[in-house]
């Protein structure tokens, strides 16, 4: 990694596939309450990566990328598959099982600190003054929007289970953004090992659903399938590439602060579609991770 004159994110080719994928990102919460219910959420993770595996192949082949991986690629897509295809989905969905959507997006949006943490240590990347400075500002953000959601919209069920499968699914993803960016997958064409990945993923999935669910339980409503399609295709298809790219360019704590911008873009959609109230506390807390986001990415990429 090099010096850079200017901050990373004012390149387009890094700023605008931020942007797409805080976008698309950010729109997902709200569809995902949607596939949860009276479907089991092991089937509908299943589902959705059932649509998105054959997709990302097809865009590997489309692009003219070779799939071969070799052995220790093989491996890498393997862990990948497991960790943010399988366990972190899975958890996710169940987390929602139990939390408002708003509150699960709030915790996965500390994303930010595992990846930070193991970025320095597993990828030797630099964290500078301001990027920590920044995100203690965007944690705090992130608590007063945590303790908005937990005023405005009291949960139901099991809550520390719900905040158990949230924390649990957060790990997986963050070991998974980390890990792929490794020597192994520096190496490999990018939608080249998120197919093989998916393909290991969906595999873990259906294997999952037909212990923990039974038998596959296929909805027949249209909503449905359109709301899986669009996570398979947009959530998953589209954004994946575009994020693992990010952290290969601004390094895993970096990239993971499209969380923090999902959060709010989340909320945004929210208040259009569900009539989300935006308090004090909210527009504080808003504002708080915003600040956050931009003093944390305008920190400079450190010379190796």
């Amino acid at each position: 990694m090099s010096g850079d004159s200017a901050p990373s994110m004012l390149r387009p080719a890094v700023a605008l596939p931020f942007l797409l994928v805080c976008l698309i990102w950010g729109s997902t919460w709200w569809v995902i309450t949607g596939q949860i219910g009276d479907v089991p959420a092991s089937w509908s993770v299943a589902w959705r990566f059932l649509m998105a595996t054959p997709a990302m192949f097809a865009v590997a082949l489309a692009m003219g990328r070779s799939l071969k991986l070799g052995a220790a690629g093989q491996k890498l897509a393997f862990f990948v598959g497991v960790t943010q295809f399988c366990g972190n989905y899975n958890f996710v969905y169940r987390a929602e099982l139990h939390l408002t959507s708003g509150i699960v997006a709030v915790m996965i949006a500390l994303l930010l600190v595992p990846n930070t943490i193991l970025g320095r240590f597993l990828l030797n990347q630099v964290i500078t003054r301001r990027f920590a400075v920044g995100s203690v500002i965007a944690i705090a953000g992130i608590a007063l929007l945590l303790l908005h959601e937990a005023r405005e919209a009291p949960v139901q069920g099991k809550v520390f289970l719900g905040v158990g499968f949230a924390l649990i699914a957060m790990l997986c993803a963050s070991v998974s953004n980390v890990m792929q960016a490794n020597e192994v997958g520096q190496r490999l064409p990018m939608v080249s090992l998120l197919a093989w990945a998916m393909l290991y993923g969906t595999i873990c999935n259906v294997v999952i659903a037909l212990l923990t669910a039974g038998p596959p339980v296929v909805p027949s409503s249209l909503g449905y399938w359109l709301g899986t399609g669009y996570l398979a295709l947009f959530g998953s298809v589209v954004t994946f590439p575009l994020y693992y790219t990010l952290i290969r360019q601004l390094g895993a704590g970096k990239a993971a602060y499209n969380g923090v911008a999902v959060v709010v873009i989340a909320m945004l959609f929210s208040t259009l579609l569900e009539g989300y109230r935006w308090t004090p506390v909210a527009i504080s807390g808003a504002l708080l991770s915003m600040i956050g986001l931009i003093v944390a990415l305008s920190a400079r990429r450190p010379a190796a």
